[in-house]
């Protein structure tokens, strides 16, 4: 007959091999957790032209290799592209950019970062119809669109983009965090305010009535919106803002993307 102490250290040993066992199952969700606060994961999203991977790069402190070329490229990326911005606290953004150009690897981005590995927030980037058009790849000749074309392929684009954050929102139990960024605000200057009008929610445009339509899908305690206008790029031929106007915009949004991920 075993002895009451005996199975007494038998008890114990097994609580506390159970206990090892549920902490080094939880270690992988918990280093998870951290990580994502640390370095929560950001969609860049928007319709080929705008900027994406300009003002990913910018945030990220990387040098782009866009900024070689007047104008950038004539051709958008085909791929996701990732960024990471670290800080000297150990804290700091994955990035990651959704090609506006190839409907096969856009959807497939698109449904991993909203389904299948849902992202913390995101940053929709858009241009007040002053995208640089794009030829698409395989083409030839040079490419153009008028502002309201550009315009209307930006609010198709959005709607692809936002039915995909609708369901996110709806899936989690967390709220989520949406930045429209309205670049290349150094070539409309006198008109950033009304840029801005153009794509809040409640605005009466074509855009802000899509955010509305957005936020009753997704609840409208679930989803934040904010609208800040940035220029990625300084000093272009076209630009009629000063560089250090340029540089502070682009200092709010990265003030507000610290708010929301609780990095400040």
């Amino acid at each position: 007959m075993q002895s009451p102490l005996r199975h007494g250290r038998a008890a114990i040993g097994t609580t506390i091999a159970g206990g090892a066992l549920a902490a080094l199952s939880q270690a992988p969700e918990r280093a998870s957790r951290l990580l994502r606060h640390r370095y929560p994961t950001v969609a860049v999203t928007g319709m080929t032209g705008v900027g994406k991977t300009r003002l990913a790069d910018r945030l990220s402190r990387r040098a782009s290799a866009e900024s070689s070329a007047e104008g950038g490229p004539d051709v958008g990326s085909a791929v996701m592209e990732r960024r990471t911005r670290r800080d000297a606290r150990l804290r700091g953004y994955r990035f990651r950019v959704v090609p506006g150009e190839n409907a096969a690897t856009r959807l497939g981005a698109l449904d991993e970062l909203f389904h299948d590995e849902p992202v913390d927030g995101v940053l929709h980037v858009v241009a007040n119809g002053h995208a640089t058009p794009r030829r698409t790849a395989g083409t030839t000749g040079a490419a153009s669109a008028t502002r309201e074309q550009q315009l209307a392929a930006e609010l198709e684009d959005w709607s692809i983009t936002a039915h995909r954050i609708a369901g996110m929102a709806v899936r989690r139990e967390r709220p989520t965090w949406l930045v429209i960024a309205v670049t290349k605000a150094d070539l409309f200057a006198d008109d950033v305010d009304a840029a801005v009008h153009y794509y809040s929610p409640g605005s009466g445009s074509p855009f802000g009535d899509k955010l509305d339509e957005l936020r009753a899908l997704a609840g409208g305690a679930k989803l934040s919106i904010d609208v800040l206008p940035v220029c990625a790029q300084t000093g272009g031929r076209k630009s009629s803002a000063p560089e250090q106007a340029c540089t502070d915009l682009l200092g709010r949004l990265e003030l507000r993307l610290a708010q929301l991920s609780g990095h400040v």
